[in-house]
């Protein structure tokens, strides 16, 4: 489900959830568990990849909408850990983004340090409303900081998935590379970075992050149920059921 790489004081963490690495319980946590494992091991930067052709897919639906509500709470409360432990980790984090990056694949990114895309037929975004779900504000406070106000509330209401060249041109990744270089690009941006005098660049960092971490920090305490009572919702329900049964009538054909 996750695969650990270590490049000297950089360690790897690759999604390896086939076929598209779709968020579950158990991936969420995961992922979680390695960075805890990465930071504490005394890695000096992360890198978080999928395979060639896929970064994720976002949640695994047809998994989530077998859950009751208390299992969705406990899901959704451990997504918002994982943003924060990628937003709040200590030293820097690269997303390389392998391939097709949609909704919570998106989101996973949108928290790292820098992007690196794969350039090719892929597709990036947050896609959310076209699947009856609103963008939660964390996730829109993450894409603003990155995008601005104004091409952030284009691409959210809308649910815009981008190819890479428009990913790039407007903010949504930092650089592109062939999609056998994107892992090794994001090794290189991190290798970059841990040149630098340590002490100046982590602090450098963390004050330039402060607003990221601000609203992460809320994030996590915040007890509201909004994006929970919209899951459960008679409209998100139904679109998400319809999406899941186009998905398994395709995979039959």
């Amino acid at each position: 489900m996750l695969t650990t790489i270590a490049h000297g004081p950089v360690l790897e963490l690759r999604l390896s959830r086939p076929p598209v690495n779709a968020l579950d319980p158990a991936l969420v946590a995961a992922i979680r568990e390695g960075i805890r494992v990465a930071v504490d091991g005394g890695a000096r930067a992360v890198v978080l990849s999928g395979v060639p052709g896929i970064f994720s897919a976002g949640l695994d639906v047809p998994v989530l909408l077998g859950l009751d509500r208390a299992e969705m709470v406990a899901f959704w409360r451990g997504y918002v850990d994982l943003l924060a432990a990628l937003g709040r980790c200590p030293v820097p984090v690269v997303a390389a983004v392998t391939g097709h990056s949609p909704a919570g694949g998106a989101v996973l990114a949108l928290f790292c340090d820098y992007r690196v895309m794969a350039r090719g037929d892929f597709r990036i975004g947050l896609n959310e409303v076209q699947v009856g779900l609103a963008v939660p504000e964390l996730v829109q406070f993450a894409l603003r900081r990155l995008v601005g106000p104004h091409r952030a509330e284009r691409l959210m209401v809308a649910g815009a998935m981008v190819d890479p060249d428009e990913a790039l041109r407007v903010g949504l990744v930092d650089e592109l590379a062939d999609v056998e270089h994107v892992v090794g690009r994001a090794l290189a941006w991190c290798r970059a970075h841990l040149d630098l005098p340590p002490a100046a660049m982590a602090q450098t960092r963390r004050i330039a992050r402060a607003d990221l971490a601000t609203v992460l920090a809320a994030a996590v305490d915040d007890e509201s149920t909004e994006f929970l009572d919209r899951w459960f919702s008679d409209e998100t329900q139904a679109t998400l059921t319809a999406l899941v049964d186009a998905l398994r009538s395709r995979s039959l054909t």
